[in-house]
């Protein structure tokens, strides 16, 4: 149905390495030599979750000798926050979250540019995602789209297993999904954007008005379907797939399933603010943070992402993309502000609030 996209080709040529959590904390965490003098601040906006964000803060503390104040919120909030603060601005560095935002940020004048020596070290996926901005955000890490569901609740509901995005408009799954809503998630907004590229938008809509029925909440976060399904709170979690593997390591009752008429991706991004009182701090930040050391804190805090730097560690629990039917998704048209905007007004208008 769908040519491979390039994400896929680029990664089945990755070589995969074998993965040791302890040493990669020790690589990112080991003190540099002279950094135990302070040097300065950084205000970091996360929009990953806590238990990666907190070990990424304190890893570029100790190395450098600078102080991180850490705020942890998802991409739509976080995009949000730095909109707000245009002409003030309190943040350093966005790391992490949904490529679309950062994209419509870079579009909207929010971001400055920068052309980080350590991009000859990433994939070309990640690469791009820092052309078409202008140099104004860089990919860090990517997922494929998709869902998880409780087994165990399966089965004692004696429904069938959901295999297809079609099938989570089914009746028999009616307040049994969960999902984030859009307008704060990038997750969810990716789901958003990727429906209507597979399906044509008026079928995708029209789809959503349907799915709408059977879910039982909207989150915030993107990752929070992932943990209600493993808990059983939810039948089915709508979620990037390296989240519901974060539930299977735990050991969760959950299988993952990469929808069969195919699916959407992310590129994780990472951004700096335009305005920062901070530059050279912000510069230190970006540039390790595209490290393979940095990197590879990801699976040690049980984040499962393909990371963009070539020579990171891909854990082996990582979802193997060439085994999934990636869409060519358009990041450009998708992560632009019009586009993004105009799809979330409608979505707000005609399945959250049509119903």
């Amino acid at each position: 149905m769908y040519a491979e996209a390039p994400i896929v080709r680029e990664m089945n040529r990755m070589t995969a390495f074998r993965f040791v959590a302890s040493a990669a904390l020790l690589a990112a965490g080991t003190l540099a030599a002279g950094a135990a003098q302070a040097q300065g601040s950084l205000t970091l906006y996360c929009s990953v979750q806590e238990e990666w964000c907190r070990p990424m803060a304190q890893a570029f503390e100790r190395e450098t000798g600078i102080r991180v104040n850490m705020t942890r919120k998802s991409s739509g909030e976080t995009y949000a926050q730095i909109k707000a603060e245009r002409q003030n601005p309190r943040g350093d560095v966005w790391w992490g979250g949904t490529g679309d935002p950062h994209l419509q940020a870079a579009e909207e004048g929010l971001l400055a540019e920068y052309r980080s020596p350590m991009l000859r070290e990433l994939h070309d996926w990640a690469v791009r995602q820092a052309e078409i901005s202008k140099y104004r955000t860089v990919g860090i890490y990517s997922g494929a789209l998709g869902y998880s569901f409780n087994t165990r609740t399966l089965a004692q509901r004696g429904l069938p297993e959901p295999k297809c995005w079609r099938d989570l408009a089914r009746p028999e799954y009616r307040n049994e999904i969960q999902v984030a809503d859009p307008n704060s998630s990038g997750t969810a907004y990716t789901m958003l954007a990727t429906l209507v590229q597979l399906f044509g938008e008026e079928p995708a809509f029209e789809y959503m008005k349907r799915m709408h029925r059977n879910v039982n909440q909207y989150t915030r976060s993107g990752a929070a379907p992932a943990r209600a399904a493993a808990t059983g709170e939810s039948l089915i979690g709508i979620t990037f797939l390296h989240d519901a593997v974060t539930q299977v390591v735990a050991g969760a009752p959950v299988k993952i399933v990469a929808p069969c008429e195919g699916t959407g991706f992310e590129i994780g991004s990472m951004s700096i603010v335009r305005g920062t009182r901070n530059m050279a701090n912000a510069r230190k930040f970006y540039d390790w943070a595209l490290s393979p050391a940095a990197q590879n804190l990801g699976a040690a805090a049980n984040s499962f992402q393909l990371p963009s730097n070539k020579n990171a560690t891909i854990p082996p629990q990582a979802p193997k993309m060439e085994d999934i039917l990636l869409i060519e998704y358009d990041f450009v048209r998708y992560g632009s502000a019009a586009e993004r905007e105009r799809l979330l007004q409608r979505w707000t208008r005609e399945v959250r609030s049509g119903s």
